[in-house]
C-alpha cells in the first residue's frame, strides 16, 4: 500500500489533470438516474480533496472540477425529464428502482422548489429528483436559479472537510507535510472516506433503496 500511494501522489503531481477529470467525472455520475444510486461521487471527491493540503492538487480547481460536473449532471438529468415527461419515470431503467422514484416523486411533490435544493445534499434522491422535476413540468428557469446556488453550497461541503481533516492533521497531531508518512495521513483519510461510504450503501440496502426488480 505504501508502493501504491507513493505511486499514486507521483501520478497526481505530475498529472494533476487526471485528478480533476475523476472529480468531474465523478461528480457528473453522481447526478446521473440510477448511476448515481451506486456510483460513490462524494466519496471519490472527499478523498481527492485530501490532496489540496501536500499541494498535488489546487483548491479553486477542485471545487470548479466538482461544480462542473454536478452541473452538467443535474442539467442533463432535468432535461431528458422535461423533454420526455411523466412516462420517463416508469420507463426502462427507471422502472427498476420504483421505491427510489416514489420516494423522489412524494419528496419533489411535498417540498416542491425546495425539493431541488434540498435534494442535492439528500442521497440517494439526488439522482433522481432533477429528472422528477423535469418529468413534472417544472420550468427550466425555475430549476437552474434553485439547483445552481445548491450546487455552489454542495461542491464546498464536500471539498471542504477532506482538506480540513489532512490540515488539521499536519497542524495539530504533528503529520509531517511531505514525505512517506504524509502519504500514510493522506491514506487515513481516505480510508475513512470509503469506510463510511460503505456504511452508508450497506444502511440503504438494509433499508430498501437498492434496486427491486419488476414483477412480471
Amino acid at each position: 500500500m505504501h508502493s501504491f500511494m507513493d505511486q499514486l501522489i507521483a501520478l497526481l503531481s505530475s498529472h494533476a489533470w487526471l485528478a480533476y477529470l475523476t472529480l468531474f467525472l465523478a461528480a457528473l455520475l453522481e447526478a446521473v438516474p440510477v448511476v448515481g444510486s451506486v456510483i460513490p461521487g462524494s466519496t471519490i471527491i472527499f478523498a481527492l480533496s485530501a490532496l489540496v493540503p501536500g499541494g498535488e492538487l489546487r483548491l479553486e480547481w477542485v471545487l470548479a472540477a466538482a461544480i462542473a460536473g454536478a452541473l452538467l449532471g443535474d442539467g442533463s438529468a432535468f432535461w431528458i425529464g422535461h423533454r420526455s415527461q411523466s412516462e420517463i419515470l416508469s420507463s426502462w431503467p427507471l422502472s427498476t428502482y420504483p421505491r427510489v422514484i416514489a420516494k423522489s416523486e412524494a419528496f419533489f411533490r411535498r417540498w416542491g422548489t425546495l425539493a431541488v435544493f434540498l435534494a442535492r445534499f439528500v442521497p440517494p434522491v439526488r439522482a433522481f429528483v432533477p429528472i422528477t422535476a423535469g418529468a413534472l413540468g417544472m420550468s427550466p428557469p425555475l430549476f437552474y436559479a434553485v439547483n445552481i446556488p445548491a450546487i455552489l453550497l454542495w461542491a464546498p461541503a464536500h471539498v471542504l472537510p477532506g482538506v480540513l481533516a489532512v490540515s488539521a492533521l499536519h497542524r495539530y497531531a504533528g503529520a509531517p507535510h511531505s514525505g512517506h508518512a504524509r502519504h500514510y495521513w493522506i491514506l487515513a483519510v481516505v480510508a475513512g472516506a470509503l469506510i463510511a461510504a460503505l456504511v452508508t450503501w450497506a444502511m440503504r440496502r438494509r433499508r430498501g433503496g437498492e434496486p427491486v426488480k419488476p414483477v412480471a
